[in-house]
């Protein structure tokens, strides 16, 4: 439904129906980790993403995500990408390294290569927050990765 009279507009859509998504996970806060891979799984399926055009990748922590995520986006084998992690504060000032260089990283990729990236990593002060959020962010980041690439195909 167009929100403006006499202006095309490209609706959302959910419809995750023979797209190919990538997915590359950190191993580091692995429970984290999973419980977010387990929420966009789930939420892929239930858009209509066949578990035969998902593709599952891992690296040792957050910071790796970036390099993998641009050679899986120059594969021109997949509609869209998710990140998945966590990076939980500590003691140091490592957090904010390793939080804003992942970041950067997946943004540069995106825009780079024109595959869409869902940058589903978690970036919290407590195991606890981010065991709170990792259900509902592995979700969105899901239907985030699919409404990308439906756009991206419209334009």
């Amino acid at each position: 439904m167009g929100r403006f009279n006499n202006i095309a507009e490209i609706e959302p859509n959910l419809d995750g129906t023979g797209l190919r998504i990538g997915m590359a996970m950190s191993r580091f806060n692995i429970d984290i980790c999973e419980g977010l891979l387990s929420a966009a799984v789930t939420a892929l399926i239930k858009a209509g993403v066949k578990t035969q055009d998902m593709t599952l990748t891992t690296v040792p922590g957050a910071l790796e995500l970036p390099l993998l995520l641009k050679k899986m986006a120059e594969t021109g084998k997949f509609d869209a990408l998710i990140a998945l992690g966590a990076v939980v504060r500590g003691d140091t000032y490592h957090f904010e390294i390793v939080s804003n260089e992942m970041a950067s990283g997946i943004t540069r990729v995106a825009l780079d290569t024109g595959v869409p990236i869902a940058n589903a990593v978690l970036t919290t002060d407590t195991d606890h927050q981010a065991t709170a959020r990792m259900s509902e962010k592995g979700n969105d980041a899901a239907l985030c990765a699919i409404e990308m690439a439906r756009l991206l195909q419209a334009l």
